[in-house]
């Protein structure tokens, strides 16, 4: 049985006794490091971001403690931070812990007894927020994920769509460096979630942008409700509600927005999913990618400069970004995405351009009798990351 690695504790102070003594008390049971300068520190944080906890003096020339821990926040986000202080510095490490989210302060000189239970407990808190953390980005993410996969089989159309949108979404929230961002990509793939309750006939006119007839006009506007009743109702996904509430208005409420920063994440988020919609909307129009993100500025209520030139970095002027074969359905493999839309030799529609290929979609194309499928199919080789 393999040993679980030790939790990493990074310590930073401008003195090397310090340091040291730190060290001495702390290396039997975790993985220590040492940094003597804030700006040390997060040049470490940003090689090795994986550390448990770190342990900061409040004095250091240049950056102080409570400085550096708070820029730690960005690098390291799950990391505990505890604030080691001389008696004279209490009240501005009171307000360090207030304001920086520190776990808890100690003063020096800190006996070693009291270090040490600090670390326990502060890794303790630390093993807490990571098994939270992986339980909604991964547990709850890959749940909602399978589901969208078995309604991506029974709607083909609206699921194929809600595939492609959560990819640019994912590029999208990269690229403007969002995170955390799992509720934004499960607001994408749950973002034609809606369309369940049209007629397969309405969707097929929303997906091409063919005109609707009044009575499916008012369809069309009552459907998102569903969703959000659907939403609000399961725990951990009230924020994904609040997203997709956002980004089905065409420009949010700035005077609640600007001072808010909760609703002014959640109006980027929306600005992020919004603009993913629009530019998958207009891609299946047969929109060139270019035209596409300028038709986007004119529409300047609807989402931000810097989510529009992300945008355009990320599709407006590149080329292509993987490679498109010609295979055949014995040689299909998951991770491939459809270029087309994949149709029965009787013209039925089995999956919508750009689905991403499932070991539960290979299991059923293959079991489906010799000569359903229309072959040769046309996907996409995705490229290693880092690859033109």
């Amino acid at each position: 049985m393999e040993t679980p690695p030790r939790p990493k504790i990074l310590c930073v102070d401008d003195e090397r006794l310090v340091r040291e003594g730190l060290t001495l008390h702390l290396r039997r049971r975790y993985e220590v490091t040492t940094a003597e300068s804030g700006a040390e520190a997060l040049v470490a944080l940003r090689r090795d971001p994986d550390v448990a906890v770190i342990v900061s003096d409040m004095r250091m020339p240049g950056m102080d403690g409570a400085a550096f821990l708070a820029e730690s926040r960005t690098v390291a986000p799950d990391a505990i931070r505890l604030l080691l202080t001389g008696m004279t510095d209490t009240e501005s490490a009171a307000k360090a812990v207030n304001e920086g989210q520190i776990f808890r302060f100690l003063t020096k000189p800190c006996p070693p007894a009291t270090l040490v239970r600090a670390v326990e407990a502060a890794v303790e808190q630390h093993r807490l927020v990571t098994a939270e953390r992986v339980l909604l980005e991964q547990t709850l993410h890959g749940a909602i994920r399978a589901l969208t996969d078995v309604l991506a089989l029974s709607n083909p159309i609206s699921f194929g769509r809600a595939t492609r949108i959560k990819e640019l979404v994912s590029s999208l929230a990269e690229k403007l460096a969002l995170t955390p961002r799992w509720q934004l990509e499960v607001a994408a793939m749950l973002s034609q979630l809606w369309t369940i309750t049209l007629p397969p006939d309405t969707i097929e006119k929303l997906h091409f942008g063919q005109p609707l007839t009044p009575e499916e006009h008012k369809m069309v506007e009552r459907a998102p409700v569903v969703t959000d009743q659907l939403l609000r109702n399961i725990p951990r996904l009230e924020r994904v509600a609040e997203i997709l509430a956002a980004e089905s208005r065409s420009r949010a409420r700035r005077d609640l927005v600007e001072g808010n920063p909760g609703l002014a994440r959640v109006d980027l988020e929306a600005q992020v999913l919004r603009a993913a919609v629009d530019f998958d909307a207009l891609d299946t129009q047969g929109s060139p990618a270019s035209t596409s993100v300028e038709t986007m500025r004119g529409r300047a209520t609807r989402y931000g400069p810097a989510v529009l030139d992300a945008l355009a970095e990320l599709r407006g002027g590149q080329g292509p970004r993987a490679g498109i074969r010609e295979i055949y359905l014995s040689v299909l493999c998951a991770g491939m995405v459809f270029v087309d839309d994949v149709k029965s030799r009787t013209g039925t529609l089995l999956v919508a351009r750009g689905f991403e290929v499932t070991p539960s979609f290979l299991e059923r194309v293959r079991n489906l009798p010799p000569g359903t499928v229309k072959e040769p199919l046309r996907v996409i080789l995705k490229l290693a990351p880092g690859r033109a």
